[in-house]
């Protein structure tokens, strides 16, 4: 199994450098020196490559390469804060250019999955898909008790497509941060990481079956928004099934007219439940575009697909909050302060330049209305800040960022004269105010004190250990200053001549005592018959002559 597994890894590597080199980007392979591994791949590049930028020929290599490619390249949208703008414009632009897989494959993977054959498990199953993407594809059905349901069912052999492909990229990684400057400067070891963690999680269907459940929990509290339910008996990895939602995307503006929808409420509504979930909820829609939207015949929106969501920690919502009043109030410094809480600022990042590009984010915002600003433009501006700077933003708010984006999209597009801020605002306000609540301040102070307890139980055990270490004389310091070295040669200098002029003095405050003594005794001294003041300054001069030798030795007088 080994052995075919190799063969299959080898066999798509081949295809990957093949494609890298057609599509104008065969200076990778050849920089991490896949061709010198893979001799007999020639080099057939489309003469027309050149005239598209880079953002494109990465765009059609993803497109090329297929599903594992096309979904890495969507995830990696929502990245601003790690991948350069003018790439991110062309991700963006992916599309899953995938034909629909044969019923007879369906029908295969939903038996395997299930333990029962089509016609048991179902009264009526839709031969045609409705939807077919990179992971999967979605078929009507009729259960045996008569609910009308979807069922997505993922391709076949995608799941070791997918591991092969991710296990290839790890190794170009490796290779690339080897080979070339900018792929350490964008950490691309990390990138792949997260982008295949991610990519993992969609392509387990029990994991989005869960986050619809917690999204039908949430949407209690907002009447206007619908969740289909999850039937869990026909669940697994790759299979999933939830009720049928018999809405209209809210992209088909002459259907919605035609019902009576109104659309200015309907875009309401939208804003309105995004900023809830993230705001209270903390649990939001990664991706509201109009496919993921419906308007239901009542008014209600109904939201599907929960295969990229959000998650939010009490604290990443505080300081979310904290950067929206930053941004609002124009604040330079509130909007770094909410940075560094947010995201890691490395230590050798240029305040003065961040500084700067943050001042410059901020005048382009400067005294224009509220009501003209987007919230998700102005996120993502800052997050490409945070990219210029290599600040690593935590993964779910630059995906808060692209949620925000869609949603204002949406949004728009069903009312132009829609004030994103006026219904974001008093989410914030209500969350501002929450963090000076005094019961919220002493509930976290409840939650953090078993930490407070601990930190101040292990003082004396500290401090113990730490004696020990001085008693030992192991205790080390270590500073370092690029004016350390000439400053340590200084005082050097300073030591030498200040050690050369003690023992001067002394010998010679020595001597004058001996000569004092003779000369008051009117004789010659001596120690053990031997004439001391001779033998005395034959030393003093010896050691002074030494002194001297050792000091200029040194060339530190």
């Amino acid at each position: 199994m080994q052995h075919g597994k190799r063969i299959r890894q080898l066999q798509r590597y081949r295809t990957i450098v093949t494609a890298i080199a057609r599509n104008g980007l065969g200076y990778v392979s050849d920089g991490i020196g896949a061709r010198d591994r893979l001799r007999f791949i020639r080099k057939p590049e489309q003469e027309e490559i050149h005239t598209k930028s880079v953002g494109e020929r990465i765009r059609t290599l993803l497109e090329e390469l297929g599903p594992t490619f096309v979904k890495l390249g969507q995830i990696a949208s929502t990245r601003p804060d790690l991948i350069p703008a003018n790439i991110l414009v062309e991700l963006e632009r992916l599309q899953d250019h995938v034909p629909a897989f044969p019923y007879e494959e369906v029908a295969q993977i939903i038996e395997a999955e299930l333990g029962d054959t089509i016609k048991n498990l179902f009264l009526d199953f839709s031969i045609t898909p409705i939807a077919a993407a990179s992971i999967g594809q979605v078929h009507r059905a009729t259960l045996r008790d008569g609910s009308e349901v979807v069922v997505k069912v993922q391709r076949p052999g995608i799941q070791k497509l997918v591991e092969t492909d991710l296990n290839i990229l790890a190794d170009v990684a490796k290779l690339g941060e080897g080979a070339f400057e900018f792929a350490q400067h964008y950490r691309l070891i990390e990138i792949v990481e997260e982008l295949s963690k991610a990519l993992r999680q969609e392509m387990d269907y029990t994991m989005e079956a869960h986050s619809a459940e917690k999204f039908i929990a949430y949407s209690k509290k907002l009447p206007y928004i619908f969740v289909p339910s999850v039937h869990w008996e026909y669940c697994t990895k790759r299979v999933m099934t939830t009720d049928y939602v018999n809405g209209v995307k809210l992209s088909d503006r002459q259907q919605l007219k035609r019902m009576g929808l109104n659309n200015k409420r309907l875009a309401e509504r939208l804003a309105t439940a995004i900023f809830h979930q993230i705001l209270v909820d903390g649990f939001f829609h990664g991706d509201p575009h109009p496919g993921n939207v419906m308007a239901l015949p009542d008014g209600r929106l109904a939201l599907i697909d929960f295969g990229m969501v959000g998650r939010l920690s009490p604290g990443t919502k505080k300081h979310f909050a904290s950067l929206v009043i930053a941004l609002r109030n124009q604040s330079s410094k509130g909007v770094i302060r909410a940075i560094s809480y947010m995201g890691v600022i490395p230590d050798e990042v240029d305040q003065s330049k961040l500084y700067a590009d943050v001042d410059e984010m901020r005048e382009k915002y400067y005294q224009v209305p509220l009501n003209q600003i987007s919230l998700g433009t102005a996120i993502g501006d800052l997050f490409m800040v945070a990219n210029r700077h290599h600040i690593r933003i935590p993964s779910e708010l630059t995906l808060l960022g692209k949620s925000l984006l869609t949603m204002e999209g949406v949004a728009v597009a069903l009312d132009p004269e829609i004030k994103i801020f006026d219904i974001a605002e008093p989410f914030g306000k209500k969350l501002f105010v929450e963090q000076l609540d005094p019961r919220e301040i002493w509930r976290g102070l409840l939650e953090e004190a078993p930490d407070y307890f601990k930190m101040i139980s292990d003082i004396p055990v500290t401090l113990k250990q730490l004696s020990l270490v001085v008693r030992k004389g192991k205790l080390r310091m270590e500073v370092e200053s690029p004016q350390l070295d000439t400053l340590m040669k200084k005082m050097d200098r300073i030591s030498n001549q200040l050690s050369f002029s003690i023992v001067l003095l002394a010998l010679s405050l020595v001597m004058v005592g001996l000569i004092v003594g003779a000369a008051l005794n009117h004789s010659q001294t001596l120690f053990w018959g031997l004439p001391i003041i001779e033998i005395g300054f034959g030393v003093t001069l010896a050691m002074f002559i030494w002194l001297i030798y050792a000091i200029i030795r040194s060339g530190r007088f």
